[in-house]
């Protein structure tokens, strides 16, 4: 049992150095364009890029991503969100960039995830339930583990998403109400101060016929 749990403890520990990535919330100005990057060590290495705009005008963003040799590997204009995961290729310095030019006062906010990982791949199984001989069961229920807890963290993200959202519309609401109601007292109160000036001035206008 003991050796079970050893072994567990350093299949993990042997994941999350192999594993590596950054989650971020970042803001990005009107016409502001900002970069983020990410090293690969070695040709082959997964990468994973995920990243949802949480407020601010209609919620899209333009954004591309670039290798180390500013080759175009993904890119978009007035995207919500996106969840990808592609091969590098080459080793070195990879971009990735989001541009919010097609706003010219508002600012966005973006929720977003970069992970570069190098954990070797296990080959599939010949048949449904085989084991690989080279994978212990318990290896095995790791991996599933690890593929329902990806899962979760997706739908986590995709209800966080949602969350903000319907935040910033229902504050962006209460703003425009409340603006609206102080735009209508205010054309209300000198509605009433243009008929009192209205009113006096005909009652003290000098001449017999308007006089009182």
């Amino acid at each position: 049992m003991i050796e079970h749990l050893l072994y567990t403890f350093l299949f993990i520990l042997h994941l999350s150095i192999f594993a590596r990535g950054s989650a971020l919330t970042t803001a990005i100005a009107a016409n502001e364009r900002l970069c983020f990057y990410a090293d690969v060590d070695k040709a082959g290495e997964k990468i994973g890029f995920y990243f949802a705009v949480q407020s601010g005008g209609s919620f899209d963003i333009d954004f591309d991503v670039k290798d180390p040799n500013e080759k175009v590997l993904l890119d978009g204009e007035r995207e919500r969100q996106g969840d990808y995961v592609f091969t590098a290729n080459t080793v070195g310095e990879y971009s990735f960039c989001f541009e919010n030019d097609m706003s010219t006062l508002t600012e966005k906010l973006i929720d977003f995830d970069i992970m570069v990982e190098s954990e070797p791949r296990r080959e599939p199984p010949a048949k449904a339930g085989q084991i690989s001989e080279h994978t212990s069961a318990l290896e095995e229920s790791i991996f599933r583990l690890n593929g329902m807890l990806m899962n979760i963290k997706r739908t986590q993200k995709h209800f966080h998403t949602r969350d903000n959202r319907g935040f910033s519309i229902v504050q962006s609401t209460q703003n425009r109400l409340f603006w609206y109601a102080i735009l209508e007292s205010l054309a209300m109160v000198g509605m009433a101060i243009f008929q009192v000036y209205v009113l006096q001035t005909f009652f003290t206008k000098t001449g017999r016929r308007y006089k009182v």
